[in-house]
């Protein structure tokens, strides 16, 4: 069985480069990284922070088991020797992880090019560290904000996740079910996600349980019979409409015993039709309270087509395209230098310069500085602690000079990175998943409701410090100079 928290859950690479600044002496040099994002999924408006207990989790138990070192031992280069020194190896065995972590709490609505995480501490463990926070982060930031996405397009209406069949291997469907309760989902059909992390579990029942009867109406009154207070009815094995008639026949059979048909599922067809037919039918014949639960691979483009067609959906199953993210299957979060310095030396910003203007790092030891006004969240500026900044300030947007804001020093404001690690022993207690689960939801609450748009969002301001984007401007400068000058 792998171990949920080998330090092998990383790529070669990062334990080569660790060899190289051990082999080098530069094992002791610090180091700061910032994960950041690119571009907000789905050709959205904001992005959800998630993954960041199970980042922690990893922290708290990273290190290098015997098996993982006998492993790394039977390794060979292309020269047919060992890749790495059995001194090296050693000292894998008794590294001790003292990084620091900052981090914005998970649940909090993020935007492209703000650090979710700021990792300070030994180079080579900072490194070693890079590969499992982005598979996490990325993955689960995207997998909520998909589920944030889709709770915002039902306007309220309950959203169950129902993936697990699809999702990415077991791995990834009980993150998902994580994340997707994280966004806003109510219940997981996963029961192992159920049990693992407390989610409300809820379930129909599949086509083979119709078919494994004589007739629709005979499977209908005998699962009534198994479940007479979770009776919910999945009626397109045969004919939608015919499959809502037997329902209410068998729901007749129930209110005379006691019970209430809770709910038919519509799995299949033209949604909006069926739904309004079965509604009618529901109504007519004294169900008003059973409720519609819809499924088919919906996501919130078809949910929004769906209410603006007054479909008569009271809850949505969403499997497929939530827990694979189906129109965006990856976040393109990275994990960049900012600053590195010697033992008992001042810090050396770092910046990576690249043909392409979005590949621009930023330097330093950034912070997230969120602005509130007039009830709602105005603009996030990112700065260098180091450096600090006066107030009044002034923000500039890093891809448009001339886009600028100005801050007073009575602003409303709050600084998104918190403390989590110090010295490799973590410093806060966890939230519960539900608590994250509500600080999403009090996030989006704080937005401008054009953010949050599905199609064609407005644009949250963000930008840097006027002194943070003078110095990026300054370092990118000299970086090309010198590039120049050497070719």
């Amino acid at each position: 069985m792998l171990s949920e928290f080998s330090a092998l859950r990383t790529d070669l690479y990062q334990i080569t480069m660790a060899y190289g600044y051990w082999k080098s002496g530069l094992q002791n040099r610090e180091g700061v990284f910032h994960m950041v994002f690119r571009t907000a999924p789905f050709k959205g408006g904001f992005t959800i922070a998630c993954g960041l207990e199970d980042v922690v989790h990893y922290l708290k138990n990273f290190r290098f088991t015997d098996s993982d070192l006998s492993y790394l031992a039977t390794l060979e280069g292309s020269d047919g020797k060992p890749l790495f020194e059995k001194p090296f190896l050693k000292y894998l065995e008794e590294m001790e992880l003292v990084c620091d972590l900052d981090a914005v709490p998970e649940g909090t609505v993020v935007f492209p090019y703000e650090p979710l995480l700021r990792v300070q501490g030994p180079l080579i463990q900072c490194q070693l560290l890079e590969s499992h926070i982005l598979n996490v982060v990325n993955f689960q930031t995207l997998i909520a904000t998909k589920a944030a996405r889709i709770c915002i397009a039902t306007k309220g209406k309950p959203v169950l996740e129902f993936g697990l069949r699809r999702a990415q291997g077991s791995d990834g469907a009980l993150a998902a079910s994580r994340a997707a309760y994280v966004g806003g989902c109510v219940a997981t059909s996963n029961v192992l996600a159920g049990k693992h992390y407390g989610i409300p579990v809820r379930g129909t029942m599949g086509h083979s349980w119709v078919m494994s009867f004589d007739n629709e109406r005979e499977a209908f009154a005998t699962y009534a019979k198994v479940m007479p207070n979770n009776t919910v009815l999945l009626v397109d094995t045969y004919s939608t409409l015919r499959g809502v008639q037997n329902a209410i026949e068998v729901g007749r059979e129930l209110r005379a015993q006691g019970h209430e048909l809770a709910g038919i599922r519509l799995d299949s067809g033209d949604l909006a039709y069926l739904s309004v037919e079965a509604r009618r039918m529901l109504d007519e014949n004294g169900f008003q309270e059973t409720k519609i639960l819809a499924s088919n691979d919906l996501d919130e483009f078809v949910v929004d087509s769906l209410q603006l067609q007054q479909a008569q959906i009271d809850a949505w199953g969403i499997g497929t395209k939530l827990v694979t993210a189906y129109d965006q299957p990856a976040l393109d979060g990275v994990y960049k230098m900012g600053a590195i310095r010697d033992p008992g030396k001042d810090w050396q910003y770092k910046i990576k310069i690249a043909e392409q203007s979005n590949k621009l790092t930023t330097p330093g030891i950034q912070q997230v500085r969120r602005y509130r006004q007039n009830g709602h969240y105005a603009a996030d500026m990112i700065y260098d602690v180091q450096q600090g900044f006066d107030i009044p300030c002034t923000m500039v947007d890093p891809f448009d000079i001339t886009r600028q804001r100005h801050f007073e020093s009575d602003a409303n404001w709050e600084d998104l990175l918190q403390p989590v690690f110090r010295q490799g022993k973590a410093v806060q207690e966890l939230p519960s998943l539900n608590s994250i689960r509500e600080r999403v939801q009090s996030q989006l609450n704080g937005f401008h409701s054009g953010v949050l748009r599905t199609v064609n969002p407005h644009e949250y301001p963000v930008g840097m410090e006027r002194g943070l984007f003078d110095l990026r401007t300054r370092l990118a400068l000299e970086v090309r100079n010198q590039s120049r000058h050497a070719n």
